[in-house]
């Protein structure tokens, strides 16, 4: 996973723990979740769109 090791991910956990504390941690995870699957949805939606677009132009 990018490169870390587990000691690495398990410092920079620490280092999160101590900044935030760890009644934040639960809301910064889920802004996190919710990022990605805003991202995700955008880009298969972009898919979908150009995927129907090349249909249409093979029809034509």
């Amino acid at each position: 996973m990018f490169g870390l090791g587990h000691w690495e991910l398990l410092i920079i956990l620490i280092i999160v723990l101590i900044i935030f504390g760890a009644g934040k941690l639960p809301e910064i995870g889920a802004g996190i979740g919710k990022g990605i699957r805003n991202f995700k949805k955008a880009t298969s939606d972009a898919d979908k769109e150009e995927s129907g677009k090349i249909e249409e132009e093979k029809k034509s």
